[in-house]
């Protein structure tokens, strides 16, 4: 979907959980689109304060506000021809969602302290980790500019959802960061492996990026051992089998144990338990987990 979305000029807006991939998205959209060889400009919506939030995004004019020495033209001006995209869009105040509304609109916006209306042609990407849906109905995301940027929607799956692709990206990032790091050929041990497919993953692609540069750094063999993730616990999860000699006690900590391991909340252990979260987090004491 990306790649033929990419062929067009067409608003798109990127869905999923945060470490997904989204960026990596959009400019793949941007590098396969006729703008390729334009400006390809990032917006990150949390970083900024909301009052410097339009004066990145459209500039502002000499004297506009106190320490504004100079003019700025702002990305929308410095992208003209390329792609702005717009990441975690849901972040964006409510006092500005107009001026962008508009702008999708029409491609018509004034910069901060000049009333020149100007012009860009500029295509917009946005993409978001939290429920638009929801924002619009507590009133903190407009449904009209929902709606115009959502013309097409990607989602990207969490990598949980696809575990076929968890070992061929982690292969791809052990190669990319030996090279970075001036290490000599690296390979996982089988364990190491083992330990790659089990975890739950809920930082996503980012997490196992960071994983595997962490393991390249610390590792002091030709071999990435499991010991080496952030996220490996010494302990295997144990699984009693039919018959076997175990008490109840023991039995109901290493399930509490591996449910823990395997869900990313301590609600979402509860519920898959079928019990209240007080009352896991007494029978977590009580068993030291």
């Amino acid at each position: 979907m990306a790649r033929k979305v990419a062929e067009s000029d067409v608003t798109v807006l990127i869905r999923g959980e945060s470490g997904t991939g989204k960026g990596v998205f959009a400019q793949a959209i941007h590098a396969g689109s006729r703008r390729d060889e334009k400006p390809f400009a990032v917006v990150h919506c949390p970083s900024l304060p909301g009052d410097l939030i339009e004066n990145e995004l459209f500039g502002h004019a000499k004297g506009a506000f106190t320490g504004a020495v100079s003019s700025s033209a702002g990305r929308v001006a410095q992208c003209d021809g390329g792609t702005l995209f717009l990441d975690e869009i849901a972040e964006l105040p409510m006092s500005l969602q107009p001026k962008l509304l508009r702008f999708v609109q029409d491609r018509q916006y004034e910069r901060v302290g000049d009333p020149i209306t100007r012009t860009a042609d500029v295509r917009i990407l946005a993409a978001s980790n939290q429920d638009l849906e929801s924002a619009i109905r507590e009133g903190r995301f407009r449904a009209d500019l929902f709606y115009r940027l959502n013309v097409i929607q990607i989602d990207i799956p969490p990598l949980r959802k696809h575990p076929q692709d968890i070992l061929t990206l982690a292969e791809q990032f052990l190669a990319f960061f030996a090279r970075k790091h001036n290490r000599r050929v690296l390979r996982f041990t089988p364990e190491a492996c083992e330990a790659i497919q089990n975890h739950h993953w809920p930082g996503n692609v980012r997490e196992l990026q960071n994983a595997i540069e962490r393991a390249v750094i610390l590792s002091n063999t030709d071999q990435i051992s499991p010991g080496l993730f952030p996220f490996y616990t010494a302990d295997p999860l144990w699984k009693p089998q039919p018959g076997e000699k175990a008490t109840l006690a023991e039995i109901e900590k290493t399930h509490i144990h591996n449910v823990l391991a395997t869900t990313t909340s301590l609600e979402e252990a509860a519920q898959v338990l079928g019990i209240d979260p007080s009352t896991l987090w007494r029978r977590r004491k009580h068993y030291g987990i």
